[in-house]
């Protein structure tokens, strides 16, 4: 299955970002009400710019402690960001998000973000296929 094939399955939800000059307690917030794991960062201009994951948070402790709240998004955001394009496959995916361990992935378009998925869709994807080879196995089997 492909990325876009993946993304039209699950639906068009709103990509969920922040500005850059946000702080670590907007994005927590967020990321919190949400119940997700990572937001897209974007810069005054509205280019994404980073990732900011609840990693990055949990990594800004140890830099910051107590006073990590008044932090910059743009601190602690991870600005190298690996993207992956709609005709990818989810095994494709899955294995660029293990190679570089990390659990969420824009998708692009040429310059376009079409989505954004987590390691989560990918591996709920991926059951969903095992499942059905298996089902269809087990059908050939007993005829």
């Amino acid at each position: 299955m492909t990325l876009a094939e993946l993304l039209k399955i699950n639906g068009k939800g709103e990509i969920l970002s922040i500005n850059a000059n946000a702080s670590v307690a907007e994005a927590a917030i967020k990321l919190t009400e949400n119940k997700i794991g990572a937001l897209l960062v974007k810069s005054d201009a509205g280019k994404m710019v980073g990732i900011l994951s609840e990693r990055d948070i949990v990594g800004g402790m140890g830099q910051h402690g107590a006073d990590l709240h008044d932090v910059r998004v743009s601190e602690l955001m991870t600005a190298d960001i690996i993207r992956c394009k709609p005709n990818d496959t989810v095994l494709e995916a899955m294995a660029m998000m293990t190679d570089r361990r990390i659990r969420h992935m824009p998708v692009f378009d040429g310059e376009d973000l079409v989505g954004f998925i987590s390691v989560g869709d990918l591996v709920k994807c991926r059951i969903a296929e095992v499942q059905t080879e298996a089902e269809a196995m087990r059908q050939y089997i007993a005829s």
